[in-house]
């Protein structure tokens, strides 16, 4: 089998960047030391070598936050649109995702027999929520405006332990890689307010219950600081956002090992593309402008305290392809550059729990990889890391070309 070698370049060590060489056989990495040789070589020198990057919170069906265009846009074309946004999110250097509402378990498929090129991915089908809740699309007028439910997107609005017991399992039987809920309200949903929580004790302790049943975790969009609570004390594995996340909050997160994946750019783009004019309405607006501030807050705080942190991003809200903007914004906000790259390798494969076989380049791991050009931290300080990736690796092919 023929053995490539990364050489003279510096490998990202989960830490730090040190001097290094990487050689990978077939779809392994076989070897990280020090002047390494291979049948094929290629020149790593001035270039950093990174493990393949996650990205925890992505929406591959939705292209945007733009209700008229979605409304008038046919049923079977978010599919073929979820092909191109697979691909500009592999470009970037993602090789793992999680897909947090939207794809099915045909999308899912599609990326793992090789019909479309995209990361690896874990799926939530839907998110729960209750009636009212972040996911019920019921509008003011009467009409229900989100993507219809179709025989791979199932109905996931439930109340009560006994129908949340049954959504669960609905979803597993769908293909469901987690389960995701909505314990607060949110930004996106006209009728739900951010800073109240959604669903009782007993309603997730049921969904975490059924989910742990099934060999899978629980993520929960949680805004408010009650629905958080809630949340990690009832035992989900992650809370998506945080924004108004309390001290005893985290302090609750950190007694539980529970993740924060923060999602810094999403409220921003949908400010973004309100500002690019498309049509986004004012209590939404109103919504995102709000919690901007206090999400970063709450960013701070977790961090400062040693809550664990997964990179996300919320792409679909916005353009899928700049998902690394979220390292720059989690570095202005406290991080180092090393730590938010490890937050989107090495934590991100833990949460995912896929630390067996990736977030690292170590002998036995999967061969993701992506060599960029130049010191990658610096990279990630000035928002620069995009443009100097020079070529993406999974499972030991270049999809780059």
């Amino acid at each position: 089998m023929t053995r490539i070698v990364f050489s003279g370049g510096r490998v990202f060590t989960g830490r730090a960047s040190e001097p290094g060489d990487v050689v990978v056989e077939g779809d392994r990495i076989v070897d990280v030391g020090i002047g390494l040789d291979g049948d094929t070589v290629v020149d790593a020198t001035g270039h950093t070598v990174l493990p393949g990057l996650f990205d925890c919170h992505v929406h591959f069906m939705f292209s945007g936050a733009d209700l008229v265009r979605s409304l008038n846009t046919p049923f079977s074309l978010p599919f073929y649109e979820a092909i191109g946004n697979m691909k500009a999110t592999l470009r970037c250097g993602i090789t793992t995702v999680r897909d947090a509402l939207g794809a099915d378990l045909g999308v899912a498929e599609a990326v793992r027999r090789g019909l479309v090129q995209g990361p690896r991915m874990q799926i939530a089908v839907n998110m729960v929520s209750q009636t009212g809740g972040h996911n019920d699309d019921w509008m003011q007028c009467g009409a229900h405006i989100s993507p219809p439910l179709h025989p791979g997107l199932p109905n996931t609005v439930a109340d009560g332990p006994e129908e949340l017991r049954k959504v669960v399992r609905t979803l597993v039987r769908h293909g469901a890689d987690i389960i995701k809920i909505a314990s607060s309200g949110g930004v996106m949903s006209p009728r739900s307010n951010p800073r109240h929580a959604h669903f009782r004790d007993e309603e997730i302790a049921m969904i975490v219950q059924e989910a742990n049943a099934a060999g899978i975790a629980v993520m929960s969009h949680a805004m408010s600081g009650d629905g958080i609570l809630t949340a990690v004390r009832n035992g989900v594995r992650s809370i998506e956002h945080g924004v108004f996340l309390t001290d005893e909050g985290v302090e609750e997160m950190i007694k539980n090992g529970t993740w924060l994946v923060p999602t810094l750019m999403a409220p921003r783009m949908v400010l973004d593309q309100a500002a690019a004019g498309v049509a986004i309405s004012d209590v939404i607006l109103d919504k995102a402008k709000a919690v901007v501030a206090q999400h970063f807050q709450a960013f701070q705080k977790a961090h400062q305290a040693g809550v664990k942190i997964a990179m996300g991003t919320d792409s679909g809200v916005g353009p899928h392809g700049d998902n690394l903007t979220e390292l720059t914004l989690m570095v202005e906000y406290g991080m180092s550059p090393a730590e938010a790259l490890h937050a989107t390798t090495t934590s991100a494969a833990e949460l995912m729990r896929l630390g067996n076989d990736l977030g690292e380049l170590a002998p036995g791991k999967l061969a993701d990889l992506v060599l960029v050009e130049g010191d990658a931290e610096q990279h990630v300080k000035a928002g620069t890391l995009k443009q100097a990736i020079r070529a993406v690796y999974q499972n030991g092919v270049n999809v780059l070309g």
